[in-house]
Parts: structure tokens; C-alpha cells; sequence
């Protein structure tokens, strides 16, 4: 016994120490920590004075949380995130960490229970058995180690276990894009579809999703061939339907339109006003969507994707995702040698370096492209 802690013998080669950790900074009540070691009972007094070393310059905390309770309290009090990464981020929480560690103890995480849960999810982490694909295990890892970091920020751990240990490398894949015969194809297939105004502004300007379906007729101006991306219309489970600032400032941006675009919205906008005045709606909102349901109302993302994947199958079209338009929109551009920081401010991303990890691949083929006219213009030396 010291006059801080005492030591308990537990068993054979079992010790309790028990220690005095201060005052809880909320309630001011007295708190007291408690610690098996196993060993010795000089092992036990070193563990002691190691901890009551650690309360006297301030690194030591008390062992109250499981990780389950942490991450509850993480994503619940997390309001830097938008509402569908929350949704995304708790799929994640409750289908791979806390099946799996959501028992620990966060001050007890170690590196190699991180590494021991990436191979068990990567051999048999599916829904219904088997390996889960290591972009997958990559995005559970990528959520814990944010909720870890902000943990270690709030002194909850003393440092963040999950950064130690590297996330599952992904193997490259073929990102789905459409050739130039494939993009004549969608463009003469789709011609007659109530889709065809989407889907060629989806081609022409490289938008995402939720971009495309919060763009409003006050957001375009096809005198000058431009229109303003200011938003994004995001969808989850709990909250429906709502319009959200993009997730940097570099979302907010101007794109200039290509001429058959601008000629598409034209022809497409007085359509609307003709199926307006036959429905005797009157004239647009000022906040009327370009690309609303028949009344007016947003469209849900989750049905336009359903409205492509059916179009695709009807009008047999090649089967790509629709989020692949916009990766056909930035494949064109790179094609035609345009320069990466102007592809990167089109498609709203943070920097250039996004643009290049995302895109790398095609960057890489037009290369040869680059050595071919280095060739014709050192011809002549």
C-alpha cells in the first residue's frame, strides 16, 4: 500500500492495482482507476508507479469508455460532417468495428487488434460470410482512426493506436468510363428519354449527382454559356430531402457550357414552359429547379440513379454507373489536353492533386501523346 494506490494479490501471477486518478472535471467527484497486471508482484509496483508517473505529468487517462460508447458519442456530437456521411460513417461503425471491437476499452486499443480486425473483415467480413473488399475495410479503418484522432484531441486516449497501422491497399481498378463511340451511342439511344437533358449536362459539364438535381433556371445563364453551381441536394434515411452547401469552397464554382448544351437547355426549358401552361402551374419559381420531378418537386438522387439503371437495360446502352458520366466528362478533357488545374476547378475538386490520384491512370496513357510532339519539335536539332 502507498499512499497513492495499493496493490491486491488476484491470483497466482495476478495483481490489482488500485489508484486515485483526481477529480472528474464535471461532477468533481473523486475518481479511482483500477488495472490487472499480471506477473510479479515487483511487476505490479512498477505498473503503478508508471501510471501514478503518468497522472503527475497530466498523460494518463482513466480507462472509462468502451469503443462501442465512444463511437455513439462521436458520430451523435460530429456536426463537421454532412447528414449522408453520417449516415455512411454509423453503416460503417455498426457493420465493421463494433461486431468486432466495439468491446474494447478505447484506452486498451492496440495496433495489433487493428491489424488482427483488417485481415479477419478482408477474409470474412461480408454480410453473409467471406472477404470484404479491401476498399471497404479501408473506409471502416479511415472512420475509426477519425474518431480516434478526435478522441487523442480530447485527451480521452493518449495517442491514436489506428493511425499506427496502414489501411488495406486497394488494387487498382478499371474506373468506368465511356469511350467517344459509347458516348454517341448514349447520346442518340437517349435522344427521345425523358432523361436526355440530364444525362447530356451530366456529359457536358462533368457534375455530380446531387449537383445536377439542385441546379435551379437562376443558376444558368445561357446568354453566356455559363451556369453556377452553389449546392447539392443530399438524401438520407432519417432526414429525406434537403439542399446543402457544397463540401468545400471550392464546390461553389462557374462552368462554362459547351454549345450543344446550351442549345439542349434552350430547347428543354421551353419545353417546361409549355408542360407548365397545359397544367396551368403559371410561370417558374424563382428557385425552380432545372431538373425537378413533374410538379416541381426535387427528385430524389436515389430515383434518378433507379430512372438510369432502367433506361440503360430498356434502351440496351452500355452499363455504366451514372456517376461514370462524370468520369467520361473528365477522361475528354484530359484526351483533348486540357491542363489539370483547369479539369480540377470544373469538377469542384479541393486541388489538383485530387484530381491527379483520382485520374492518374488516364494521365498516365495520354503521356505517350506528350513524348510524340517533344519528338516533332526536337525533330529538327
Amino acid at each position: 500500500m502507498t499512499g497513492r494506490g495499493s496493490i491486491t494479490r488476484r491470483g497466482k501471477k495476478s495483481w490489482r492495482i488500485k489508484f486515485d486518478t483526481g477529480r472528474d472535471a464535471l461532477t468533481g467527484e473523486r475518481q479511482t482507476a483500477y488495472v490487472t497486471v499480471k506477473g510479479t508482484r515487483q511487476d505490479a509496483q512498477q505498473e503503478l508507479t508508471r501510471r501514478l508517473a503518468a497522472l503527475d505529468v497530466g498523460s494518463f487517462v482513466a480507462p472509462t469508455k468502451t469503443l462501442a460508447d465512444w463511437l455513439d458519442q462521436w458520430l451523435d456530437e460530429n456536426t463537421t460532417i454532412s447528414g449522408k456521411t453520417k449516415e455512411r460513417y454509423g453503416e460503417l461503425i455498426e457493420g465493421q468495428v463494433k461486431p468486432h471491437l466495439g468491446w474494447v476499452l478505447v484506452q486498451k486499443l492496440r495496433p495489433a487488434q487493428i491489424q488482427k480486425w483488417h485481415t479477419h473483415l478482408l477474409k470474412n467480413g461480408a454480410r453473409k460470410g467471406g472477404p470484404l473488399h479491401a476498399r471497404t475495410v479501408g473506409h471502416a479503418h479511415r472512420v475509426l482512426n477519425k474518431a480516434m484522432s478526435d478522441a487523442m484531441k480530447l485527451e480521452l486516449v493518449p495517442r491514436n493506436v489506428v493511425a499506427v497501422v496502414a489501411a488495406p491497399k486497394v488494387e487498382d481498378t478499371e474506373m468506368e468510363i465511356l469511350s467517344a463511340p459509347q458516348i454517341a451511342e448514349v447520346m442518340t439511344g437517349i435522344c427521345d428519354h425523358a432523361l436526355s437533358p440530364i444525362v447530356v449536362v451530366a456529359l457536358g459539364t462533368g457534375m455530380r449527382r446531387g449537383e445536377l438535381l439542385a441546379l435551379r433556371w437562376i443558376d444558368v445563364n445561357l446568354d453566356a454559356a455559363t451556369l453556377r453551381i452553389e449546392r447539392a441536394l443530399e438524401e438520407t434515411k432519417e432526414g429525406g430531402l434537403r439542399f446543402k452547401p457544397p463540401k468545400t469552397a471550392y464546390g461553389k464554382r462557374t462552368i462554362t457550357l459547351p454549345a450543344t448544351v446550351v442549345s439542349m437547355l434552350r430547347t428543354y426549358r421551353g419545353r417546361q414552359v409549355e408542360q407548365r401552361l397545359a397544367l396551368g402551374l403559371g410561370k417558374f419559381a424563382s428557385d425552380a429547379l432545372v431538373f425537378p420531378e413533374l410538379g416541381g418537386a426535387p427528385r430524389s438522387p436515389r430515383r434518378l440513379t433507379k430512372q438510369w439503371s432502367e433506361a440503360v437495360e430498356q434502351l440496351d446502352l452500355p452499363k455504366v454507373s451514372f456517376h461514370a458520366l462524370r468520369h467520361t466528362h473528365a477522361s475528354a478533357l484530359i484526351a483533348h489536353g486540357v491542363d489539370v488545374l483547369t479539369i480540377s476547378r470544373r469538377l469542384g475538386h479541393g486541388s489538383a492533386a485530387i484530381t491527379l490520384r483520382i485520374y492518374s491512370h488516364i494521365f498516365t496513357a495520354t503521356d505517350g501523346a506528350a513524348a510524340t510532339a517533344m519528338d516533332a519539335a526536337l525533330g529538327g536539332l
